[in-house]
């Protein structure tokens, strides 16, 4: 009987050791994570054409808004007719990271 709530006490103590933790570093880590995220690099393809509707797909790497690099598809390309016309947006079509 003793023991059981010897244990029972230490059980009780722990946890609220974790709550006070937890909520002592619960705005420190959404900070972190946010921070990351801002430097977080990824990469995307986007076809690029040029005045002759030749279009070749291209991989852009980003680190946040930057743009850090721009490599051509090799076989995804694609010539259209004369008359085509892209159907994106200016800004799409400019835009990189």
């Amino acid at each position: 009987m003793k023991k059981s709530i010897i244990i029972l006490i230490i059980l009780i103590i722990l946890i609220v050791l974790l709550l006070i933790l937890a909520f002592f570093f619960r705005g420190s880590l959404t900070g972190n994570i946010i921070k990351e995220n801002e430097e977080k690099i990824y990469s995307y393809t986007k076809a690029i054409c040029n005045e002759t509707n030749y279009c070749q797909d291209t991989e852009i790497i980003c680190k946040g808004n930057q743009t850090i690099d721009r490599k051509p598809i090799t076989g995804a390309a694609v010539q259209f007719h004369e008359s085509w016309q892209d159907p994106r947006t200016k800004e799409q079509i400019e835009r990189d990271c």
